[in-house]
Parts: C-alpha cells; sequence; structure tokens
C-alpha cells in the first residue's frame, strides 16, 4: 500500500520511524533485532536514509593516484529489503541525487520495483565533506523536485509506479533565504508529482504549525508529516544546530545544559519530545515520523506513551 492511502484509510494517528543503515559488519539478524523493539509499536512505514559514496585517492608504485569508492554503511536498498523480508511493514528507502546518474537511480528503482517496494523519499542530498556549495553528478540531476519528476515518469508506460515523499524544513533549508521562498521550492516539489511532505526535525511545534499555514496558503495540499527526534545527549544541543541548521529552544537547551548526569539529560530530552507528540497528536496531525539515529530506546517509550 502506498503511503498516500495510508494517511487516508488510517482512523487513528499513526507513528512512522527512519532509520540509518548499519555500518558494514553487521550482519542481517543484528539489524533487525536492533530494530525490533520498535515494531512493537506498530508503525505504519519505516524509512531507510541514504548515504552518498566518498571516494578517496590511493597512491600508487609509480606516483600516481587511483580514486577509489568508500562507502561505509550497508545499501539502503539491502536493508529495506531485509527488513521487508521478515516483517509486514512498509518499507521507504530514500533516493538521493547527490553523487549518482540518471541511469543509477534508474537502476536503483529497478531494484526497488522488483523487491515490490513502490514508496521512496527523493531528496536532494548533501554535498561532499568540504564542498561549500552542492555539486550534481553531470549526468544527473542538481535539485529534487527535477529527481521527482524523473521518478513520476519511470516506467510511466506502465502506470504511476511510485508514491513519492520530499522533504519539507519548518526552519527553512539553510541554503534558502527565507522561509517563504523555501515554501515556494517546496510546491515545486509538489507540483512536480510528490505525494506527501515529511519534515526536518523541530523542537518548536509553532514553527511546524507556521509551516503547515504557510504550505496551505501556498496552495499545497498534500499530506504534512511532522518529523521529530528525542535529544538524548547534552553534546546533540550544539551538534544539531550546526548539523541540521535548526534551532532548539531556551527551554530545552537550558534543561540540557544544566542536567546533572548523561541520564538526567536523557530524560529531559526524552520527556520535551512526549511533550511535543501529544501537542501534535491534539492538534489533530494524522501521523508523526521519528528519527531515531540508531537510538531506539527513547523512542519506544515515547510511542508507549502516545499511542
Amino acid at each position: 500500500m502506498n503511503i498516500s492511502e495510508i494517511i487516508l484509510n488510517s482512523v487513528k494517528p499513526f507513528p512512522s520511524i527512519e532509520i540509518v543503515p548499519p555500518l558494514k559488519g553487521i550482519s542481517k539478524d543484528e539489524l533487525l533485532s536492533s530494530i525490533e523493539p520498535l515494531l512493537e509499536y506498530a508503525p505504519k512505514y519505516i524509512n531507510v536514509t541514504c548515504h552518498r559514496n566518498e571516494f578517496e585517492f590511493v597512491p600508487n608504485a609509480d606516483g600516481s593516484f587511483s580514486k577509489r569508492m568508500v562507502r561505509s554503511r550497508v545499501n539502503e536498498v539491502a536493508v529495506a529489503a531485509s527488513i521487508m523480508s521478515r516483517y509486514q511493514v512498509e518499507m521507504v528507502p530514500h533516493v538521493i541525487c547527490a553523487g549518482v546518474s540518471v541511469d543509477q537511480i534508474h537502476a536503483t528503482l529497478d531494484d526497488l520495483n522488483f523487491l515490490g517496494i513502490h514508496n521512496v523519499m527523493a531528496l536532494r542530498g548533501d554535498c561532499l565533506s568540504g564542498e561549500k556549495r552542492f555539486t550534481p553528478n553531470p549526468h544527473g540531476y542538481a535539485h529534487a523536485d527535477e529527481l521527482v519528476r524523473g521518478i513520476r515518469e519511470y516506467r510511466k508506460e506502465d502506470g504511476e509506479v511510485f508514491c513519492i515523499g520530499v522533504g519539507g524544513y519548518p526552519e527553512k533549508h539553510f541554503e534558502s533565504p527565507n522561509i517563504e521562498t523555501d515554501v515556494r521550492y517546496l510546491k515545486q516539489k509538489v507540483d512536480a508529482g510528490a505525494d506527501f511532505i515529511i519534515t526536518q526535525m523541530f523542537f518548536d511545534n509553532e514553527r511546524f504549525y507556521a509551516f503547515e499555514r504557510l504550505c496551505r496558503q501556498a496552495g499545497i495540499t498534500v499530506p504534512i508529516i511532522p518529523g521529530l527526534k528525542p535529544l538524548s545527549s547534552q553534546r546533540q544541543i550544539t551538534l544539531l544546530p550546526e548539523s541540521f541548521s535548526l534551532d532548539i529552544p531556551l527551554a530545552l537547551s537550558s534543561a540540557m545544559a544544566q542536567a546533572k548526569s548523561s541520564a538526567e539529560a536523557y530524560r529531559i530530552g526524552q520527556d520535551w519530545c512526549t511533550m511535543q507528540c501529544r501537542d501534535l497528536l491534539q492538534h489533530g496531525v494524522k501521523a508523526i515520523h521519528f528519527y531515531t539515529m540508531g537510538q531506539a530506546r527513547n523512542v519506544c517509550e515515547i510511542l508507549r506513551n502516545c499511542f
């Protein structure tokens, strides 16, 4: 079932989760064991992030260098297939522009279609380490709306194969000059064929409500699913704003900074996210997406308390 149908047909709010592919070396059974606690709370679907390939230059005997691809994590398609083969849950792997050609994207879509995975998240992807501005593959897509359009047209002769999600930014993407421009870019992705939106994490629900109003005023009618992540350490009050260009409310950052132990900081982050989740549900959202980032315990507690 595609995500749009799940949202439309759900009689009560539901959770979904996002996981990061494990580092190479972990077994399939270890992966499945790590997410099993989350599945007890019946998430309707699981997103699997995609990490672009990195490269290193290896010296040759003659003094020249050879470029070698480095991939530290298990492929997202393999992760999605492994989970789907064991559990009855829809998988939503990420498909990105970064570092890949159109032909490579089509090959990934071929694999997903073969596996019976028909929901994807279409994202531009991040810059390489040390890269100031995003540089697309010369034979690929430069922007997420182009990727959405390409996925929508894939195998068009057989009908629309994939249900497509895109990212939204309640505090704007860091490259956008303002939130209004960012919403305009988001509408371009929807107009290109996106079926639903999952937001970047946020820690102030008012930011989400304001973002949702702007989207509706701009003519965006597809479902907008809020994304949450509980803070789990004091270090994250500086790391997350640096990595994701988002704000952490003063009340939360102060409480985390004043925590006397790692356990107390963990509880503060979990309690704040629980409060956010309950407030969103009271405001009538149909689904909430949780970014686990390899941390299952706090998300499990939030799901137990809210769903």
